[in-house]
């Protein structure tokens, strides 16, 4: 594995949730592992950096990139220029993500995003979600069945077809088409002229976007860190983000550390 302080530190947002009466911020270890697994040094991020700007600067300049995970929980319609609620709302995970995607784009830093954190990428950007996918015409159900076990939940549940001469297809070669998770109940509805369509599932529902113009921001709808080890294409993935994060800590050393 080499030398940990040489692996490039990956700032991995942090939920909150209500356990046992205590207000707890969690992260689950199956993200933490994956960005480990790949070659970077997770470093998990609490929400309360989102109401301190010098202290989130602080932190901002100590990554060399950022992993937005999956949760429960979904945006605040306002976000995106909608009213109403949502059942189950973490607004502090919101300002913290949206805050650390601005910032990762205007630093041109590497951001990879997966199923809320995509969404989060979408609406950070200027773009609109399906709040409920499952009623929307055309559109299957892509929300796991929470009756069966983890390894159900998580295993195969439809194709994604990628888009040619895109970012995803640099980065998977001579794979068009595979395999991917499905636990969302919300999807992409618009995009920004400034994110490009990646992926798509048979339905027509937007599964992966990039940024145009960025050396790495990718989203993904589906949960790529769910036992990479086992799944190559998850493990390619994983890898090409924690190599542009490598780059991004490689060229600041060199910034702060001029030649002789």
């Amino acid at each position: 594995m080499g030398n940990i302080f040489n692996r490039p530190v990956v700032g991995v947002v942090m939920c909150r949730e209500s356990i046992e009466g205590h207000y707890t911020q969690t992260v689950e270890e199956k993200y933490l592992d994956a960005v480990f697994a790949a070659g970077g040094l997770p470093v998990a991020l609490p929400q309360v950096l989102a109401s301190q700007p010098y202290a989130l600067d602080s932190v901002i300049a100590r990554l060399d990139g950022i992993f937005l995970t999956g949760s429960p929980s979904n945006i605040e319609p306002h976000h995106y220029g909608e009213e109403g609620i949502e059942e189950w709302i973490d607004p502090g995970r919101d300002q913290l993500a949206l805050t650390l995607i601005r910032s990762m784009l205007d630093q041109r830093l590497p951001l990879f995003a997966a199923c809320r954190g995509m969404q989060e990428l979408v609406v950070a950007t200027g773009g609109a979600l399906h709040r409920q996918v499952h009623n929307e015409p055309g559109f299957m159900d892509h929300r796991e069945d929470l009756s069966q076990s983890a390894d159900i939940q998580y295993g195969p549940a439809h194709p994604v077809i990628v888009e040619p001469g895109g970012m995803l297809e640099s980065l998977l070669p001579g794979i068009p088409l595979f395999e991917v998770n499905s636990l969302h109940g919300q999807g992409t509805r618009r995009l920004s002229p400034s994110l490009r369509v990646e992926a798509s599932a048979p339905d027509g529902l937007v599964e992966a976007v990039s940024v145009r113009d960025h050396p790495f921001a990718l989203g993904v709808q589906w949960h790529p860190e769910w036992r990479i080890e086992e799944n190559p294409v998850s493990r390619q993935l994983f890898e090409a983000f924690i190599s542009a994060c490598r780059d991004a800590m490689v060229e600041e050393r060199a910034v702060q550390e001029p030649a002789l």
